[in-house]
């Protein structure tokens, strides 16, 4: 007779078809994993139960990295070599980043590339880089949890990230080692994770203020589609922020000016640390002490936050008034707002919210954890774990996408707002007679004025048959992805020349750049493997040492005194060693241990077999 196979509804009964795909929230304060794992979605902890990883990074001596709450204890003492908040730099140039005289870092302009980068005691390391050491130790606690490797993740990006901030975040999950079945944006993950393809069907709204990006994006849900008719926010506005405001309001109040590396590093956290308090309280106590050895206090009421804060609160509501004239909604019509982010934990963005739409918003599961949660849903699904229900996901693109023509104006030919994946084109033709060559400047934004939008890349079309000025057919092609990123081609349509080009902003990272930080991943990884062949040879010499500690507890008297003598030398020999920094050392020894109780083992076994068997016949056997 078959054993009957049990699963969980929708999942594989074979465990060994199944894949391990995870969700990742690439976080500006935070970042973290999560998986579905017996078919519910769950955020996956660290070694001591820790479900949040710091997204901080320390470049310490000797080549070293610090990540998530190891280096979060320099934030203050080692400042300009624990970075905080690199979401904030993806994709973006020196004369993106506002505030530089405020933040503890020494930045590098991209040149050419124009991508920011910061100088640490280990040289001068991109984004993408210090964002690719975060999403590589999740990577490893995942697999370090199903002691499997990872089939592939889906990471969360805001929905307001442009082209130039996704293809940062695609490079930085390649450096990191990880198969990106897909980029979703946060907001729809956290619409995926409130269960609301189940449970409800309308329009939505979900509110997502994390620590360095706000989105708000309207969703209409019908039957586990997701379609994001609108989607509005600003990628420089959040939590960080909120501590800014209130470090600038209390330093204005005591009449203090900071210039001191680590001052700055640590005005920012004792605002954090008050602004926690006062989600709990009418009034906290802003503290620091400053280089100079002078400490600093300052009593701060709720209501002296929601003064100095007032303005970032409403450039959010702003936000949630255009996405919704772009959606030619009423904020009636919205049937219930999702709170993301866990900057929506301050009272004053709750009461904005609910005093804008006349209705209580959505606080019920973790803000920190639902776009993680979110994301692992999606992932188990493209991982083709539950061919059941599956979710059609509609996202939009943010901003408009298009091309610069004579007199630097933008023609668009993708629209904001346009449901992705899409493909747009559009036919141009040539300005002078005889003209040869077309240079086609791509670019992204809202504004009419080249000058006034994004520049994200630059080719030629070359090969056109000489006719007179405007006899000529140029399609240009615009292809935006799942993931949301941009390929543009260019077709001359009479000869048939044609040109390519896969997006690589100004403000990304050319291929060569992507093998270099490659090249240099797999140095340090050497370094990475070795300490952690070191880690686990340990952890297998306790458990060795331990197990023979036992048997010989229970099972001494089987031996020789000269066999007992040997495992005991055999068992010194290891002790001596268990401590050494050389992994192969302890793995030998391990292994004489292993060895040299094997005959020990057997006379255990054969004990043990005669004493369940003893008393018994072959017949009472059989």
């Amino acid at each position: 007779m078959a054993l009957l196979q049990i699963s969980e509804p929708g999942q594989s009964p074979d465990p060994h078809q199944r894949r391990i795909a995870v969700g990742i929230d690439l976080g500006t304060t935070h970042s973290l994993v999560a998986a579905v794992r017996n078919g519910v979605p769950e955020c996956l902890p660290d070694t001591q139960g820790r479900i949040l990883l710091p997204s901080i990074v320390r470049y310490a001596e000797a080549g070293k990295r610090q990540i998530g709450d190891d280096a979060k204890a320099f934030a203050v003492e080692d400042a300009a070599n624990t970075i905080v908040s690199v979401k904030r730099f993806m994709g973006r140039s020196l004369a993106d980043i506002g505030n530089q005289e405020q933040l503890p870092y020494r930045f590098e302009d991209g040149g050419a590339q124009g991508m920011v980068s910061l100088h640490t005691r280990a040289g001068v390391k991109s984004p993408v880089e210090i964002s690719a050491e975060i999403l590589a130790t999740l990577r490893y606690r995942a697999e370090d949890t199903f002691n499997d490797d990872l089939y592939g993740a889906v990471i969360t990006v805001p929905a307001y990230f442009d082209d130039a901030q996704r293809p940062a975040t695609k490079d930085a999950a390649q450096l990191a080692g990880i198969n990106l079945l897909r980029l979703i944006n946060e907001p729809t993950a956290a619409a995926i994770a409130y269960g609301l393809d189940n449970a409800s069907e309308g329009i939505y709204a979900v509110y997502d203020l994390g620590g360095g990006t706000f989105d708000i994006s309207i969703l209409r849900l019908t039957k586990g589609v997701f379609e994001v008719i609108a989607t509005g926010g600003d990628s420089a506005l959040g939590g960080d922020d909120y501590d800014q405001a209130l470090a600038q309001w209390v330093l204005a109040q005591a009449g203090v000016s900071l210039s001191q590396v680590q001052d700055l590093a640590a005005v920012r956290m004792a605002a954090k640390r008050c602004k926690e308090a006062l989600t709990d309280s009418n009034e906290a106590v802003f503290s620091m002490d400053l280089h100079s050895g002078q400490r600093l206090e300052q009593r701060v009421t709720r209501a002296d936050f929601d003064q100095a804060t007032a303005a970032l609160t409403k450039r959010s509501i702003s936000a949630v008034r255009r996405a919704l004239r772009d959606a030619d909604l009423q904020p009636e019509e919205v049937q219930g707002v999702v709170m993301v982010g866990g900057s929506t934990r301050m009272p004053q963005v709750q009461e904005a919210v609910e005093a804008f739409f006349d209705r209580k918003p959505l606080t019920n599961l973790n803000p920190d954890e639902v776009v993680a949660l979110g994301a692992a849903i999606q992932a188990n699904q493209l991982a083709g774990n539950n061919a059941a229900g599956d979710l059609l996901l509609l996202d939009v693109i943010p901003l408009s996408l298009g091309i610069e023509t004579m007199g630097g104006l933008v023609e668009r030919i993708i629209s904001r707002n346009e449901t992705i994946p899409a493909a747009r084109a559009q036919d141009f033709t040539t300005y002078k007679d005889g003209q040869t060559a077309m240079a086609i400047h791509v670019v992204q934004g809202e504004r009419d004025l080249v000058a006034d939008c994004r520049s994200l890349a630059r080719f030629e079309l070359r090969g056109i048959p000489p006719m007179a000025a405007g006899a000529a057919r140029i399609r240009v092609t615009f292809t935006v992805d799942a993931d949301g990123l941009l390929s543009v081609s260019a077709k001359e349509q009479t000869s048939g020349v044609e040109a390519h080009i896969d997006v690589k902003p100004s403000y990304g990272l050319s291929d060569e750049q992507v093998a270099q930080m490659l090249q240099d991943g797999f140095a340090t990884a050497q370094q990475d493997m070795k300490a952690r062949a070191l880690v686990e040879a340990r952890v297998d010499a306790d458990r060795m040492l331990l197990a023979t500690m036992s048997a010989l507890e229970a099972d001494a008297d089987l031996l020789q005194p000269e066999a007992l003598e040997k495992i005991h030398a055999l068992m010194e020999q290891l002790r001596a060693v268990q401590a050494s920094e050389d992994a192969a050392q302890i793995e030998a020894a391990t292994q004489a241990l292993a060895k040299g109780t094997e005959a020990f083992a057997a006379q255990r076994m054969n004990r043990n077999i005669r004493e369940a068997l003893a008393g018994k016949s072959v017949q009472s056997i059989s």
